[in-house]
């Protein structure tokens, strides 16, 4: 019996003893197979090809063309792909007249770190659950940088940099798109409202040289969080009544801890504005903590009451918003405590 307990006692000092070693490691994914690729052909075979808990890591370069991630290339939760590379590994699409330089269509994956530029849209995520964008540039495109349509919920875009967009459609030119239009929905989501629902924005540096919104919450969406993101409205020009930091036509979006500028030399009118596209769109969103140096005619926030849409209700701008430099005043709303 003692010779049993002193192999026991011994086992537990081993298992306290790796576990000290261990703990600091405790947030690392599990990674099945590490891909390395430094070509746009090992890169295009590597995302056909991903497995639950793959990291494809791309080398510094360019990698010309445009790249896709087709529906059922899943992660789990447990177990996400990865792809990621620096800043200086560049996906190209050689065009901003045409097409999506990267089309993520699956669930659970890590877009962390590299270069976008030079395609008609920059980073396009359909129907895609749970993924995280993290940290990429997006740079030179033809209309909108990244976009998240056809039911994208529970996904985070954080750490961007996105810059000179709507180069080909100023129009369309939004730094983040989230959901569909309308006129679009039965394009994209059977004629139903497109619930790209619960999407965090966070800690994202949007412009300069953004053509459209700095970031469009489309009528159809619910629930998102814009968190604590740098807003620079130079280049923003009005087309398509793109003339604010964002646009919200969505319900129950939280707004706060924002930081928007306007230095000048932009169509600009007001910092953040609400409307009613449809009926029963554009309520009980709320602005918490936005720091706004407007500089312009309008509002710090410009919530629509009515239109020939309908009206819209429940909005809360609070008294903790802090807005310099709007013309009209901080809200055409009273303000909540």
């Amino acid at each position: 019996m003692k010779i049993i307990n002193l192999i026991q006692i011994v086992a537990i000092i081993l298992l306290l003893a790796c576990s000290k070693k261990t703990a600091p490691v405790e947030n690392i994914l599990p990674v099945s197979k590490i891909i390395n690729v430094q070509t746009a052909t090992e890169l295009k075979a590597a995302l056909a090809n991903a497995k639950a808990g793959d990291e494809i890591v791309m080398a510094d370069g360019l990698y010309s063309g445009k790249f896709v991630i087709a529906a059922g290339v899943n992660g789990t939760a447990a177990k996400p792909i990865i792809l990621r590379g620096s800043r200086n590994a560049v996906l190209d699409a050689g065009d901003i007249n045409t097409g999506y330089v990267l089309y993520l269509q699956s669930n659970y994956w890590i877009i962390k770190g590299f270069t976008i530029t030079n395609g008609l849209k920059g980073l396009m995520v359909d129907g895609s659950e749970y993924s995280v964008i993290d940290g990429i540039r997006v740079f030179n495109i033809g209309e909108e940088a990244i976009h998240l349509r056809k039911f994208s919920a529970h996904n985070t875009i954080q750490k961007t940099d996105i810059s000179n967009t709507g180069l080909k459609t100023p129009d369309y030119g939004e730094g983040i798109y989230i959901g569909s239009a309308k006129n679009n929905w039965a394009n994209y989501s059977n004629g139903n409202p497109d619930l790209c629902d619960s999407n965090l924005i966070t800690k994202n540096k949007i412009g300069p040289n953004i053509s459209a919104e700095c970031i469009d919450i489309k009528e159809g969406t619910t629930g998102g969080i814009i968190r604590e993101n740098n807003f620079d409205a130079s280049g923003i020009n009005g087309a398509n009544s793109g003339d604010s930091w964002i646009d919200v036509k969505g319900n129950y979006t939280l707004i706060e801890n924002n930081i928007g500028t306007n230095p000048g030399g932009s169509i600009f009118k007001d910092g953040y504005q609400v409307h009613c596209a449809v009926a029963g769109w554009g309520n009980y969103n709320e602005f918490k903590n936005n720091h706004c140096t407007v500089s312009a005619t309008g509002y710090g926030f410009n919530i629509q009451l009515s239109g020939s849409n309908g009206t819209t209700t429940g909005n809360k701008v609070y008294t903790n918003n802090i807005v310099t430099g709007a013309a009209s005043g901080a809200a055409n709303i009273p303000l909540s405590n």
